[in-house]
């Protein structure tokens, strides 16, 4: 059952990301904290291990997304390797700091993001352009704090990059597209810094390499792979606007019960 759990995780997680475009990390954290505590993690260590996991897989994701977008010309490669040196430090460094962060308030930290990736979700929010885009040292900084933000929280980024690059006037379709090539330096950076704590952390479960667990990583890549192109597809059909709005309630009931389990 465990194990279906996975695969029905990814499904779902590929499916929304093809559909609504969103990242992995607001849907797959709160479910995988429900199927490691069904499964006997230590409680103290559910969190970090779910935002571990979650950060491994999309490393996959994000590199399927990045040459999706790529053959499209969608993404802006100057301003991608202007702020990827930021966004490698800023998440490398915050992953290392949230082993040491008690699970609470880090389930606060990320039942936040969620609700505001919720929010964005339900209304479509897309902020206007009303400056240019800094200097190179602007961009390092600004990668830095989108960095560290996702990967506290198992986010791709793209749920600050877009809004950032929209407001410095870059065009959204190549702003969605440089915010998906930029996810694979934050999903790589908090990964490593998740799999370095995790060395030090007691009550894993067996095949955990730090704060990742093998066995879930594999099954939930395996099935979202699958689902992106299904989303993809269908958002081309049904009434994306409705589905946005049932989508947004599901996150927001979903982090609701895992804050509330965890607390």
């Amino acid at each position: 059952m465990e194990y279906l759990a996975y695969l029905a995780i990814g499904a779902l997680v590929g499916f929304a990301a093809g559909l609504l475009g969103i990242g992995g990390g607001v849907v797959m954290v709160p479910l995988l904290v429900f199927v490691f505590s069904a499964s006997g993690i230590a409680s103290e260590q559910v969190l970090h291990t779910a935002l571990g996991t979650a950060l491994a897989a999309m490393v996959f994701t994000s590199v399927s997304s990045m040459r999706a977008h790529h053959r499209h010309g969608g993404v802006d490669w100057a301003i991608a390797r202007a702020m990827s040196p930021g966004m490698l430090a800023g998440s490398f460094a915050a992953a290392l700091i949230a082993g040491f962060i008690p699970t609470r308030p880090l389930a606060i930290g990320f039942t936040a993001l969620v609700f505001y990736a919720g929010v964005q979700i339900l209304f479509d929010l897309k902020p206007p352009g009303s400056r240019d885009l800094p200097g190179a040292a602007g961009l390092f900084a600004a990668g830095a704090a989108i960095g560290a933000i996702s990967s506290l929280l198992a986010a791709g980024g793209a749920f600050m990059t877009i809004p950032f690059l929209a407001w410095c006037k870059v065009p959204l379709r190549r702003a969605i597209g440089t915010a998906a090539a930029n996810g694979l330096p934050i999903a790589i950076a908090g990964t490593a810094a998740y799999i370095i704590n995790g060395l030090r952390a007691e009550g894993l479960p067996r095949f955990s390499v730090g704060y990742v667990y093998l066995p879930a990583l594999a099954m939930v890549v395996a099935t979202s792979m699958l689902a992106a192109p299904m989303g993809a597809r269908l958002a081309h059909r049904l009434p994306v606007k409705r589905l946005r709005t049932i989508f947004a309630l599901m996150l927001f009931g979903f982090a609701t019960k895992m804050l509330v389990g965890l607390w």
